[in-house]
């Protein structure tokens, strides 16, 4: 088993099919996406491939160690300006090809007007051990 990051962007993604931004959904459509992919966990979870998920906030900052005895330099928030990724999901799964065919039904949540996004889910696998290497 691997694991693998699914990140959901809201903006810095190639566009989707359906890109109508979600502040400009109406309640239902935001319910039905919201259950689409609380469904989607759901089901995974009884596979034994959901490991966690959250949505998140738009609201968030660069942060970066500036020196002994200084305090940290933050960058943000700018959320109109940056790259946001609106949720993730990291998922446990036999191979590539399995996490491939998952961010693909994922990005079928519906969206404006109750059609699917089709939106791009960035897909990362988690960095294993180094290999060991024998002489």
């Amino acid at each position: 088993m691997a694991k693998y990051l699914l990140l959901k962007h809201y903006r810095g993604a190639p566009a989707a099919v359906n890109d109508v931004p979600m502040d400009q959904w109406k309640p239902e459509e935001i319910s039905a996406h919201m259950q689409y992919m609380q469904d989607f966990a759901d089901r995974l979870e009884g596979t034994g491939e959901f490991v966690d998920g959250q949505a998140l906030a738009p609201e968030g900052a660069w942060v970066r160690y500036d020196g002994e005895g200084r305090p940290p330099v933050t960058d943000g928030p700018f959320a109109e300006t940056k790259d946001l990724i609106a949720g993730w999901m990291v998922i446990d799964v036999d191979s590539y090809e399995r996490a491939v065919e998952l961010a693909g039904e994922l990005s079928a949540a519906p969206g404006a007007g109750g059609k699917p996004i089709h939106e791009w889910l960035e897909v990362r696998p988690f960095l294993g051990a180094a290999p060991c290497i024998t002489e």
